[in-house]
């Protein structure tokens, strides 16, 4: 394609030069009006800072879509401030991608002097706008920034998520508590360390011992206290999890050195106290870090719009989706979701169901006809009458299975909670049997060693082997396009031995087709007469021919009429088109050539049949080796709530009929994965609509596939970007080799409390050696998990 027929504004291809301004080619009259919104503001500056920045307005640019917004109701849960003179209101902006993006968006203010300020969060692709409510409404502030392509991502469950956890705060704070104790302390150690004895003077010794002890009591009383909460509430349920050793490690450090200080018998191990701590927080800081800004608990009101159009005496409101009862009339129109179970009232419709059911091709419906929640209009404007409220609809049946209250359980925590119990009772016994020997030579050496002891033999290194493994993976699978949850995720991949996948939009590129002509070669002419022709049908099928026929449709086109169900026809120079159904075309079946089951659309000139429009989803880059990859080591599985038009070759990607499974609804979907699971499997869902939520919940791992991570996915543990899929094995075995970094590491942690317990248990634990064989012993599994691991992605091929 040339250069000037590349859109001004946003770099797509232009059909022709008939949307223009000079010689600025658009290529649809959104893009043209958003120049001109910028060009009149003198904000082309915008168009400097990187080539062809904008972003197609998807919708008109002159709507009231966001009318609901003004609802009083709907108006106190989105706004986040609001007075007489200042309201501001945070919208989620998916289309946000560029440095020009912010520029623009941190401009609103210079085309709308009601705007005082906006400000752009980018990681979150949020914008936060402060405005005049006595000058502007809130609709407008979401219209404003829709005309200029970023329109505003609101659901039914934005309005209910706008408190945010401080816990991560509060870790931070605590980090940097720590750290700051561990700096201060180390350094009033030093003269300690590098002194002969009796060399520092006795009142700088105690002054820096009491200092010591000033630092490290917030440490004790506000850093640690989830770790002895945790502690508290094992103890209490009759177990023993890791925190129960490390308190019991952390608080006799801390209590044995106060006593040293206090009595001026000893300087005591405050900075190893201070620097476990510190070790500790940030290791559970590399666990819980993940990618916030993603969202892995979506349900379906995150799928579902805020608002819809109601009907009411011939007069058309826009109200929020929550509001609409059994009654009522609504009014959808092209792309619009369809919010509740409703009944077609006139007109024919297309309902796209791939997102919910998996079926890829629209689905034709006639008035009188059941739609089923979360179906998207494709066509004209379609009226509807409600029949259940969204939250009693069929598709949200789906979230009130038991399986979405399944808690998740870890493992490798399972284990390092097992190796503590025998730990910690192991440790004990070291211990007495070690003061019990001394007590015999000198009763306050025979205290010391038994403290000693418990000081050392904390599980420290221990606790941080996992963490910092599973952070590391984690990371590196998010640089390649895999987001996980949360670390457990990742060790939960470790375990798995069978794989379900779906196919329509996981296996197959979303909303992309093959779309080729087979038959008699069509000449310029006929190719613009049919082009014209589809370009007066609203039917998806005419739409994806209209799209693929690169030429203008500049044609005049009489006597158009388009039987549902059918096809369509029209006269254009003097020719009768007919396109659609070989059936309806009056072709022979022995002229209907469906032996592949891929989607066909017959052409007729003048009643001469002139071939079809094979239609066929594109399956993924690499899909071929993955799936040959994959079958070698677990059992794969297909579930597709599609028809089995391409059945033929998915049998030739997965080699096993018997294990290729079609039409499965949501519900089905869900009981063979708990089939599968009550049989021992350990099952991996690979899925992206929302018929496959229930199965990625109710798997060990689900994996949600997006062509956009910021876009609707549903619940699941992690996220993969589209064309990454084919590292899906990769990433599997990546996380087995983090497992057995974990367990090395496991060793290593177990070497060093060997040694720690030896001197100890001699009562050679000087306050130099613990302050270097301590943190020696976190600072080495830390550095050992992260360079192994990171070695081991590299060896793959994925750092």
């Amino acid at each position: 394609m040339e250069k000037s027929l590349l859109c001004f504004h946003c770099g797509e291809a232009c059909p022709d030069h008939s949307i223009a301004i000079g010689d600025k080619s658009f290529c649809c009259h959104g893009c043209k009006t958003v120049f001109e919104i910028l060009n009149t503001n003198e904000l082309c500056d915008y168009y400097n800072i990187e080539e062809t920045p904008g972003i197609t307005p998807k919708q008109d640019l002159v709507s009231d879509r966001f009318a609901y917004l003004d609802d009083e109701t709907v108006r106190q849960q989105v706004l986040e401030f609001s007075d007489a003179k200042t309201e501001k209101v945070t919208f989620h902006t998916p289309a946000m991608h560029c440095v020009s993006c912010i520029w623009l968006l941190e401009k609103l203010h210079d085309m709308d002097q009601r705007i005082y300020s906006s400000l752009v969060n980018f990681p979150r692709k949020e914008v936060s706008i402060t405005y005049n409510p006595a000058e502007m409404k809130l609709s407008e502030t979401a219209a404003l920034i829709s005309s200029l392509g970023y329109e505003p991502l609101v659901s039914l469950d934005t309005v209910s998520k706008r408190e945010q956890s401080t816990a991560e705060k509060k870790l931070y704070l605590k980090i940097g508590l720590a750290g700051f104790a561990f700096g201060n302390v180390m350094i009033l150690s030093f003269p300690e360390y590098l002194s002969r004895s009796g060399a520092v003077d006795p009142v700088f010794k105690m002054v820096f011992g009491y200092l010591s002890l000033v630092f490290s009591l917030p440490i004790l009383i506000y850093a640690t206290k989830d770790y002895y909460a945790s502690a508290w509430a094992s103890l209490k349920s009759k177990t023993i999890n890791i925190d129960v050793p490390v308190t019991l490690g952390i608080g006799m450090l801390f209590f044995r050195s106060a006593w040293e200080i206090l009595t001026q018998t000893g300087v005591g191990y405050l900075d190893s106290f201070t620097g476990l701590v510190f070790f500790l927080l940030v290791g559970r800081l590399f666990q819980q870090k993940t990618y916030e800004v993603l969202s892995f608990e979506r349900d379906y009101k995150s799928f579902f719009p805020l608002s819809i159009t109601r009907k009411i005496n011939n007069v058309e409101a826009v109200v929020s989706v929550s509001k609409l009862k059994p009654g009522d009339r609504i009014v959808v129109r092209n792309q619009e979701l369809i919010p509740a179970d409703s009944v077609l009232l006139k007109s024919d419709a297309f309902i796209d169901y791939s997102f919910v059911s998996g079926e890829s091709n629209p689905v034709a419906k006639k008035a009188g006809d059941f739609i089923y929640a979360g179906g998207r209009q494709s066509g004209t404007t379609i009226e509807l009458e409600v029949i259940k409220e969204p939250s009693q609809s069929y598709l949200t049946q789906l979230w009130n299975n038991e399986v979405f209250n399944k808690p998740r359980v870890s493992t490798l925590n399972k284990l390092a909670n097992q190796v503590s119990h025998y730990f910690t009772f192991g440790v004990l016994a070291i211990a007495i049997v070690a003061a019990l020997y001394w007590f015999q030579f000198d009763t306050a050496k025979g205290i010391k060693v038994f403290t000693a002891v418990l000081i050392v033999a904390c599980p420290c290194a221990l606790a941080l082997s996992s963490p910092f493994a599973l952070g590391t993976a984690l990371r590196i699978f998010g640089r390649q396009g895999l987001y996980m949850k949360n670390t457990e995720a990742v060790e939960a991949l470790s375990k798995i031995n069978t794989i379900v996948m779906d196919k329509t939009g996981t296996l197959t590129e979303a909303r992309q087709e093959i779309i080729e002509f087979s038959g008699d070669s069509l000449s310029g002419i006929e190719r613009q007469m049919v082009r014209s022709l589809v370009h007066h049908s609203t039917h998806p099928l005419s739409q994806k021919i209209f799209q693929a026929l690169d030429i203008a449709p500049s044609m005049t086109i009489e006597n158009f009429e388009e039987v549902s169900g059918q096809g369509i026809r029209g006269e254009s120079q003097g020719h009768l088109l007919k396109l659609g159904s070989g059936k309806w075309l009056g072709l022979k079946p022995e002229q209907i050539d469906a032996e592949d089951m891929k989607t066909r659309v017959y052409l007729s000139i003048d009643g001469k049949p002139k071939g079809f429009f094979l239609i066929a989803n594109i399956f993924r880059k690499g899909l071929r080796p993955l799936l040959n990859d994959l079958l070698k080591r677990f059992k794969l599985y297909l579930l597709s709530g599609d028809s089995e038009r391409e059945k033929p070759a998915l049998v030739n990607l997965f080699g096993n009929e018997s294990d290729l499974y079609f039409r499965q609804t949501p519900e089905e979907k869900l009981a063979f994965v708990s089939s599968l699971q009550s049989s021992g499997s350990h099952v991996l869902m690979v899925g992206d609509g929302l018929n496959d939520a229930g199965a990625l919940r109710a798997s060990e791992v689900g994996i949600a596939i997006t062509d956009d991570v910021s876009a609707f996915s549903p619940a699941s543990d992690g996220i993969l970007t589209g064309k990454n899929l084919h590292l899906l094995g990769t990433f599997i075995r990546m996380s087995k080799a983090t497992t057995q970094v974990i367990v090395a590491s496991f060793v290593i942690s177990i070497i060093y409390n060997v040694v720690g317990v030896g001197f100890a248990v001699a009562g050679k634990l000087s306050p130099l050696v613990s302050a270097i064989l301590m943190p020696a012993s976190s600072i080495s599994v830390v550095a050992f998990t992260t360079f192994t691991t990171t070695l081991r992605a590299r060896m793959m091929k994925l750092t």
